[in-house]
């Protein structure tokens, strides 16, 4: 009888330490290494294990059972930042994050007016016929949206010149998501999540790299980490930053809006 993971579909294993039951979601790579196992624990609760295909479940659980202290604090650590991130009202004073920085949102009432945001030195100012935080949340998102487009085109040919492998600019769309950055489909299309655009510059081009570092190797393998590393040295803490503040980044879960 083979004691082998089933590389046909996704597989979940659970452990247990002390009183927790940890979920673990097992990624099979055909390209890695047997002597490589990979785990890490995401923002939103998430346990993640990047495996060799056909990797021994004891020898999983193994590994998985050594990390358990780190992977329960990790666990916590994300636990609390979501209990701080309270959900947006819309209303004037709110603070509002672009490129890192803090703005203020300033609503106004103009009843001929259309709903339209735009930002004014340290406010971003939505404007809008009547007080309604729903209008006021999808005026944010179609600014947000834009913006990001401007932002990300920008910023692609920049971290995409000195990467050998890309002999044209990958083809980018945009995608509001609640627990990703972005992701790369086999035929090369970019997918960035808006709310990055929230995010510090440097935290754009590591999820920008990332991404076209699967344009060469379609999935975590050691080879992908090194490209990675070999272009960005400091890709691990800009990531740690960028998901530590994770939570605040795609606070959208009070959004009338779908």
């Amino acid at each position: 009888m083979s004691t082998g993971l089933d590389a046909s579909e996704p597989q979940v294993l659970r452990i247990r330490y002390g009183d927790e039951v940890i979920s673990v979601e097992v990624r099979q790579q055909p390209g890695r290494s047997q002597e490589r196992l990979s785990i890490h624990v995401e923002p939103d609760g998430r346990v993640l294990v990047d495996a060799p295909l056909g990797v021994e479940v004891g020898r999983l659980l193994d590994s998985v059972k050594r990390r358990a202290r780190w992977i329960s604090q990790q666990l916590e650590g994300f636990r609390i930042q979501r209990a701080h991130a309270s959900p947006h009202e819309y209303v004037s004073g709110e603070s509002m994050l672009y490129l890192g920085r803090r703005y203020r949102l300033k609503v106004q009432i103009d009843p001929a007016a259309k709903p339209v945001a735009r930002m004014h030195g340290a406010f971003i100012e939505v404007t809008l016929p009547e007080r309604d935080p729903a209008m006021v949340a999808a005026a944010l998102m179609s600014w947000y949206r834009q913006r990001a487009r401007e932002v990300f085109s920008q910023r692609l040919p920049v971290v995409a010149e000195p990467l050998r492998w890309v002999r044209e600019l990958p083809s980018i769309r945009l995608q509001f998501m609640k627990l990703q950055w972005g992701s790369c489909s086999p035929s090369g299309r970019i997918t960035l999540n808006p709310w990055l655009v929230r995010a510090p510059r440097e935290a754009i081009d590591y999820v920008l790299l990332h991404e076209m570092c699967h344009l060469r190797h379609h999935n975590h393998s050691r080879a992908f980490y090194a490209s990675l590393s070999r272009h960005m040295p400091d890709w691990k803490q800009i990531k740690t930053r960028l998901d530590s503040r994770a939570e605040e980044f795609l606070r959208i879960e009070a959004d009338r809006v779908g």
